[in-house]
């Protein structure tokens, strides 16, 4: 029985895999080129034009004064500031409500009928965004609004009175949460699967009550992912653009709208700007990304225990 498992292991020194990778032939790389080729045409280069077309002045020029404005503008700051404020919130917001959701119809008992239903609108409404949810949340929260114009017929409530505004921060933040709190739910429900039964049984038999269990054990083992995902949720949001713009018309300063009127803008029109601005965004979106990976793998060593 060991020679054969002997024989299995070091035949021609390529293991039961039938390979390393470092034995692999060219061909082998074959199917990954178109891969390779879409990173570098639509995320490297686009990056690479961005990042040379910063330092041009209106004429074409080097300069630094792009770049420079990056720290020293006060209306730069303000919608980089805006949209991590819209970003922060949504993630918080749509993380934990999604947890909730997606723990109900996992761990929580909730019928499997309830389940699918979830996770098929999770599907369609995670990517459901731009100029149709906008004229969707119009229609319903504006100022004539179908649920707008109910609210008050019926109880006499006028909501944009008492302080509400579908086209300010919150407006905002609240028409973000109809994609982020899906992509949450779809995103954490495989997490809340790997959750193995063992783990509270070996809890209870040391004679932990379910708050303990979900304290010292659960709650630990998730922690990484649910950071992770709600790292995700803040970088889905960030980048978002033509949802904010057709809901506003522009009147909120975000960092997004601020590229488009800087690139396409009569009045705002400094192309090597509105690339350094993106520049920016590249690279917060790269460290949200990294964020992402460590904490997404931290995660899966637990769940594949």
């Amino acid at each position: 029985m060991s020679s054969n498992t002997e024989l299995l292991v070091n035949n021609n020194g390529k293991g039961a895999s039938g390979g390393r990778p470092s034995q692999l032939a060219w061909k082998d790389w074959l199917p990954t080129i178109p891969f390779f080729l879409a990173v570098f045409l639509f995320l490297l280069l686009p990056s690479m034009y961005l990042f040379v077309g910063s330092f041009k002045d209106p004429q074409g020029n080097f300069t630094l004064q792009n770049v420079v404005r990056l720290f020293t503008d006060p209306l730069i700051a303000s919608a980089y500031w805006t949209s991590i404020r819209i970003s922060i919130v949504t993630a918080l917001a749509g993380g934990i409500l999604g947890f909730l959701m997606a723990y109900a119809v996992t761990l929580g008992g909730l019928p499997q009928g309830v389940r699918h239903g979830l996770t098929t609108f999770s599907g369609v409404a995670s990517n459901y965004g731009a100029v149709p949810l906008a004229f969707l949340f119009i229609n319903t929260l504006g100022r004539t609004g179908l649920a707008t114009v109910f609210i008050s017929t019926v109880f006499g409530v006028k909501i944009y009175s008492m302080g509400f505004n579908l086209y300010s921060f919150w407006g905002v933040s609240l028409v973000y949460l109809y994609f982020q709190l899906p992509l949450m739910i779809l995103v954490i429900i495989p997490t809340l699967e790997g959750m193995k039964k063992e783990w509270r049984e070996a809890c209870e038999s040391l004679g932990a009550n379910s708050f303990q269990y979900w304290i010292r054990v659960a709650f630990p083992i998730l922690m990484p992912s649910l950071l992770g995902t709600m790292v995700l949720l803040f970088g889905n949001s960030f980048g978002a653009y033509a949802t904010a713009y057709a809901l506003t018309g522009g009147m909120i300063n975000l960092a997004t709208i601020l590229i488009g009127q800087q690139i396409y803008g009569d009045v705002l029109h400094n192309v090597g700007l509105g690339y350094a601005l993106a520049v920016g965004m590249v690279v917060i979106m790269s460290l949200t990304m990294v964020i992402y990976y460590f904490l997404r793998r931290r995660s899966e060593r637990w769940l594949r225990r």
